[in-house]
């Protein structure tokens, strides 16, 4: 295989975008195109350079029928998410998906299980952590450079506004709250619905990749419900989790999209490392620059660090692809594993690994804080691989 034929479900903001740029990388043909809208199909299918011989599926059993694919993209933010990415493993299809790779430890385990049994190529499209200055800091915690990392922080703390809470049923168009009396046959979206923690991912994805570990235990707060900023979103404002991991750091962690945030804070996220040997951190605004400083290296104070999301060695087509250039290492890494060029990095268990602690927050704070276990997906002798554990752990929230 030279090429991957590729189908994607989801075609809406985010997924039009996965489209245009996996359309335009080699190693993949876009031969199907989905989504429960019909008119987002036809905005997707004019997007194709070549649209000759695509297909387009309304039902998803349909795409996954498809003899004509061999991969799917998976962009349809919904809950059922995570059971639609073990669904294509099921059927033969590699899959790359978007964040969160699924809502339930069920879902977490039916697609650990079905990446085993059939070997195929699984890829949480997380992109953050192909940030340039992730991978340094990785470098610098593997050189030992921070001496034993105690505390990790994560923000993920955006404002899109109103627009993708409520959607047309008719023609899938986004409806901001401020029109829903002018718009009867809107409805609320996933999104409307979702835990903001859901959203982890983002924070945890690269920061579990920085340490080279995982969460073992996870309890987690919140804001009440409805939005105080948004009471027609019946969602929190925050929510916090806090996490101990394998290798004993604690991380915390927090998640808010309804609350209005100063116009310079373009970046949105913000990370922190502080280990026994120096601090490491990002900047909060347009006009802060990331942080270092290092114990014995003479340095009375934090020092500016030029580090960004764009790799310096990234050419033009990269950053253009979107996330400041990060998200075309997302579909090149899917492309080389499925290709066998590269072995895939971010594997099935790194996945879940970023997934499950975002479901444990989720019961956590429906526990009243109750601190939760968090599984080790990966098998043992007392998990042969593609067999449940005797003893799963299933929090459906």
């Amino acid at each position: 295989m030279d090429e991957i034929r590729i189908g994607i479900f989801g075609v809406g903001f985010r997924g039009l975008h996965w489209l245009r740029l996996i359309d335009s990388m080699d190693g993949y043909r876009v031969t199907a195109i989905g989504d429960i809208f019909e008119p987002l199909q036809e905005r997707a299918l004019s997007e194709l350079n070549d649209r000759q011989g695509v297909a387009a599926h309304t039902a998803y059993e349909d795409m996954l029928a498809d003899p004509n694919i061999d991969a799917v993209a998976l962009c349809v933010r919904a809950k059922r998410q995570g059971a639609m990415a073990a669904q294509a493993l099921e059927a033969g299809k590699h899959v790359n998906s978007e964040v969160p790779a699924a809502f339930t430890m069920e879902d977490c385990w039916r697609i650990v299980l079905a990446q085993e049994r059939t070997g195929l190529v699984y890829l949480h499209g997380e992109q953050a952590r192909y940030a340039g200055f992730f991978q340094a800091w990785r470098d610098m915690v593997e050189r030992g450079e921070l001496g034993r990392v105690l505390y990790c922080e994560g923000e993920y703390i955006g404002y899109p506004g109103t627009l993708r809470y409520h959607q047309d049923w008719k023609t899938g168009e986004f409806v901001p709250v401020e029109d829903l009396p002018e718009r009867p046959d809107a409805r609320p979206t996933w999104s409307h619905l979702m835990d903001p923690i859901y959203y982890l991912p983002h924070e945890l994805s690269p920061i579990l990749m920085t340490l080279d570990d995982r969460v073992t235990q996870v309890a987690a707060m919140s804001t009440r419900k409805p939005s105080y900023a948004h009471p027609e979103i019946d969602r929190a404002d925050i929510q916090v989790a806090l996490m101990k991991t394998e290798k004993d750091a604690i991380l915390r962690m927090a998640c808010g999209y309804t609350q209005p945030q100063p116009p310079s804070w373009t970046h949105h996220h913000y990370y922190q490392v502080i280990g026994t040997g120096g601090m490491l951190e990002t900047g909060r605004t347009s006009r802060d620059r990331p942080k270092m400083w290092l114990a014995g290296s003479q340095m009375h104070d934090m020092a500016d660090v030029d580090w960004r999301y764009q790799r310096p060695d990234a050419p033009p087509e990269v950053l253009a692809s979107g996330h400041r250039g990060t998200d075309y290492y997302v579909h090149a890494a899917f492309r080389d594993a499925v290709l066998g060029r590269l072995p895939l990095e971010f594997d099935v268990y790194k996945a879940v690994d970023t997934a499950a602690p975002a479901i444990l927050a989720v019961e956590s704070i429906n526990r009243g804080s109750m601190p939760l276990e968090a599984p080790d997906f990966r098998p043992s002798e007392s998990r042969p691989k593609g067999e449940m554990p005797r003893q799963p752990m299933a929090l459906d929230s």
